[in-house]
C-alpha cells in the first residue's frame, strides 16, 4: 500500500536517511522511533507531498485516503463540533451539493445525493463528531463554541478529534498525546485499538506504543529499520544487541535490585497487595529495558536534600479554587469564590509517592498549584515544614524561563561560587553540551527547555517533587532517565502525568480527585482504565476556552445586563487582576525578545537558528497577549457596563 524504494532525504546539508526500503501493509500499524531530528517528521512530510526525496521515493496508489493531523488551527468563529465534522471531507462535498440542488431547485438530484449522503452515515456525522470531542475531554458545552475561544493546546485536541473524523485508508499521527490528559490517552489508544486502516505514529509514550502498534520503524544512523512487534519487544531486541557490545550489565542489575528492595518493603504492607503486584511487572519490563537505554545521552539524579521535615507540607480544611495568585495582593481580593476542591486536608511526609488521577477539569492542577503555594487557598490552611525544600515542575515553570539568558546562567545564578566546569558537568547530565551551555534559552526547541527546568529542579536538591505533566516534549530516552532519577529521589513525590510507564515505576499510591473532592483510589493504573473506559457518560465540566489549560480563572464569561450584585462584582475585579498580571509577565518577556531581536549580532550568518527562535517566541509572546488582552476588555466591559446592586 505505501511502499519506500531507496529513499535518501537531507534537511539543509544534514543527512536524515539513505537507501531505505520497506513498504507497509494494508491494515499494518507502526510505529516511528528515533532521537529528535532522525527524521520522523519529515517522512511524514514526504508522504504528504510536502517534501520531495533526494533520492527513490515513496509510492502509494493515487485514491488512499490518507488522514494528516496538523498542528496549526485558524482562529475562526467555526463551532467546534462543524469543525470536526468537516474532517470528512466527502461529508462536507456531498452537503455541498444538496445545498447548491436545492437552491437551484433540480430535485430530481436530490434523492442521488441523499443516498450518497446515507452510504457515508452521513446523518450520524453530528453525534460521531460530539463522541470524538467528548473523548478527548471536550464537553456537551462546548460543541458550538467557536473556536477562536478556545486555547493552543485545547485547538491541538480539536485538529486531532478531527483527523480521527476523516474516513482512511492511511493515519499519520505526529504526537497525539502531547496535549492530552490520562483519561484522553486511554481513549484513544481504544479508539485506535479500533482503527482498520494503516497506521504511523510517532510517539514517546511507551505504554501507549504497545497498545496501538504493532511493528516498529526505528530511525538511527542514518537508516530506517523495521521490526516486527510493539515498543516492549522491539526494546527486547535492542537490549540483547547492546548486551553484546557493551559491558552495561551490572549498571542494569542495580536498578533491578532497587526494584526488588523497593517490592519487599511494599509486601511487607498487607493492605498494598495490588501494587506489589505492580511493582513486580514493573521490574519485569526493567529487565527488558534498561540496556537499551545504555546509550541514552541523559544521565542525572536529583540530589537529596541535606535536611528534611516530618511531615514536609499540610493543608487543613482547605477550600481550593482560583481567586487570586499568591503574588496578588490578598487583603485586596475577595477569597469567598465557589472553590474546585472542598474541605480538603493532605499531609506530605518523606517517602509518600502518590499519583494524581482524574478527568480534565476536576482539579488535579488546582491541587498542585495550591500545594505549592502558586495558588492562595480560599480558605483552610497550609502549613510548610521547617526544612521543606519544594520542587515544583509545570509548563508554567518552562514558560517563565529567561529567553535572553543560557543554561549555564540559569544554573550558575542558583550557586555563583560554583565552578564553570562544576555546571558544564551538571548541564552534561541532561545532554547540555560543549556550546550548548552557552546559547540563549531562545534557540531551544521544547524539549530541551523542559529539560533545562527539570535541571534547576534537581539542582536545587529538594525533599519534595510536584510534578504537573513532567513528561511533556521529552523522548523516551529522556522520559526513561527521569523514570530512573525518581525510582532513586530519596524524598516525597506528587505528580501529575499521563505517562503510564513513568507513572507505574515512580508512585506506589494514586489519589483520585474527582467531584470536588481529593480520596485514595483503592487500584491501579489497570483499574483507572476500566474506569474511564467503562463510565460512558458525558461529563458537565466548564467549558475549556481560552488558556483553561493554564488557569480557569482567565476564561471569559458572557457579557450579560442583568445587575451585578457585590460577589460577582468582586469576582469579576478579581479575574481581571489575574489578566493584568499574566499580562504584565508576557510583556516583560516580550520587551526581552524585541530587545534581542535589535541587536546587529542577531542577524549574523552563522545565527539563523537563533534569529528563527527569537522570531518565533515574539510571534507566540505576541498571540498570547492579543488572546489575554481580548478577555481583559470583555471582563472590564461586563464590569463597568452591568448595573450594579449592593
Amino acid at each position: 500500500m505505501l511502499s519506500f524504494t531507496n529513499l535518501a532525504l537531507r534537511r539543509g546539508v544534514n543527512l536524515l536517511f539513505e537507501q531505505v526500503t520497506f513498504t507497509v501493509h494494508p491494515g499494518n500499524s507502526v510505529g516511528l522511533i528515533g532521537a529528535n531530528g532522525a527524521g520522523k517528521t519529515s517522512l511524514f512530510k514526504l508522504i504528504t507531498g510536502e517534501l520531495e526525496a533526494d533520492q527513490g521515493g515513496v509510492d502509494f496508489p493515487a485514491k488512499l485516503r490518507i488522514a494528516h493531523m496538523v498542528q496549526e488551527i485558524p482562529r475562526t468563529e467555526t463551532p467546534a463540533a462543524l469543525y470536526v465534522e468537516q474532517g470528512d471531507t466527502e461529508l462536507i462535498s456531498i452537503r455541498a451539493q444538496i445545498d447548491q440542488v436545492e437552491r437551484e431547485q433540480r430535485f430530481s438530484e436530490l434523492a442521488e445525493l441523499h443516498e450518497r449522503l446515507d452510504s457515508i452515515d452521513g446523518y450520524s456525522a453530528r453525534a460521531r463528531a460530539e463522541q470524538l470531542m467528548v473523548g478527548l475531554g471536550f464537553t456537551s458545552n462546548d460543541f458550538e463554541t467557536p473556536l477562536s475561544d478556545f486555547s493552543g493546546g485545547w485547538r491541538i485536541r480539536l485538529n486531532l478529534a478531527r483527523t480521527l473524523m476523516c474516513p482512511s485508508d492511511l493515519m499519520l499521527l505526529d504526537e497525539p498525546t502531547n496535549h492530552l490528559d490520562l483519561d484522553a490517552v486511554l481513549w484513544l489508544s481504544n479508539w485506535i485499538k479500533q482503527y482498520t486502516g494503516a497506521l504511523l505514529l510517532v510517539s514517546h509514550d511507551r505504554e501507549f506504543l504497545d497498545e496501538c502498534v504493532g511493528n516498529i520503524a526505528y530511525l538511527h544512523n542514518q537508516t530506517i529499520e523495521l521490526f516486527t512487534g510493539n515498543y516492549s519487544q522491539f526494546e527486547a531486541i535492542k537490549s540483547a544487541r547492546l548486551a553484546e557490545q557493551q559491558s552495561g550489565y551490572a549498571k542494569q542489575q542495580r536498578e533491578i535490585k532497587h526494584i526488588q528492595d523497593y517490592i519487599r518493603r511494599f509486601r511487607a504492607q498487607a493492605t498494598k497487595a495490588r501494587q506489589a503486584q505492580s511493582r513486580i511487572k514493573a521490574l519485569e519490563r526493567m529487565e527488558l529495558i534498561s540496556a537499551a537505554h545504555i546509550d541514552s545521552p541523559f544521565h542525572f539524579q536529583i540530589p537529596e536534600a541535606e535536611k528534611t521535615s516530618d511531615p514536609l507540607l499540610t493543608i487543613e480544611s482547605a477550600d481550593l479554587g482560583y481567586g487570586f495568585s499568591s503574588e496578588a495582593d490578598n487583603d485586596a481580593l475577595p477569597a469567598d469564590l465557589i472553590p474546585v476542591l472542598k474541605n480538603v486536608r493532605m499531609s506530605l511526609h518523606p517517602g509518600d509517592r502518590f499519583g494524581l488521577l482524574g478527568h480534565n477539569g476536576a482539579g488535579k492542577s488546582t491541587l498542585i498549584k495550591s500545594l505549592s503555594g502558586e495558588l492562595s487557598l480560599l480558605n483552610g490552611q497550609r502549613t510548610a515544614g521547617a526544612n521543606l525544600r519544594l520542587g515544583y515542575f509545570s509548563q508554567h515553570q518552562v514558560d517563565d524561563l529567561n529567553l535572553s539568558q543560557s543554561a549555564f546562567q540559569h544554573i550558575q545564578l542558583l550557586d555563583k561560587a560554583r565552578p564553570e566546569q562544576a555546571i558544564r558537568t551538571f548541564l552534561g547530565s541532561f545532554n547540555f553540551q560543549g556550546d550548548k551551555v552557552k546559547e540563549r534559552v531562545s534557540t531551544f526547541s521544547g524539549g530541551e527547555k523542559a529539560r533545562l527546568a527539570l535541571a534547576i529542579l534537581a539542582f536545587r536538591k529538594p525533599n519534595l517533587l510536584l510534578m504537573d505533566e513532567p513528561t511533556n516534549h521529552l523522548d523516551i530516552d529522556m522520559r526513561q532517565a527521569l523514570t530512573m532519577a525518581l525510582q532513586s529521589f530519596a524524598g516525597a513525590i506528587l505528580v501529575i502525568s499521563h505517562d503510564r510507564h513513568l507513572l507505574a515505576n515512580t508512585v506506589n499510591q494514586f489519589l483520585l480527585v474527582d467531584n470536588g473532592a481529593v480520596a485514595f483510589f483503592d487500584g491501579d493504573l489497570d483499574d483507572y482504565r476500566a474506569r474511564v473506559l467503562g463510565s460512558g457518560k458525558i461529563k458537565t465540566q466548564a467549558p475549556r476556552k481560552q488558556n483553561k489549560e493554564r488557569d480557569s480563572s482567565t476564561s471569559a464569561p458572557a457579557v450579560t445586563s442583568k445587575p451585578l450584585d457585590h460577589r460577582q462584582s468582586r469576582r469579576l475585579r478579581t479575574k481581571i487582576a489575574t489578566l493584568e498580571k499574566r499580562m504584565n509577565r508576557l510583556q516583560g518577556k516580550l520587551v526581552d525578545v524585541e530587545a534581542c531581536l535589535a541587536l546587529p549580532a542577531s542577524y549574523a550568518a552563522d545565527q539563523d537558528t537563533s534569529l528563527q527562535g527569537l522570531i518565533r517566541d515574539q510571534l507566540t509572546l505576541r498571540d498570547q497577549i492579543e488572546q489575554l488582552e481580548d478577555e481583559w476588555l470583555v471582563l472590564n466591559t461586563e464590569l463597568e457596563s452591568g448595573p450594579q446592586t449592593s
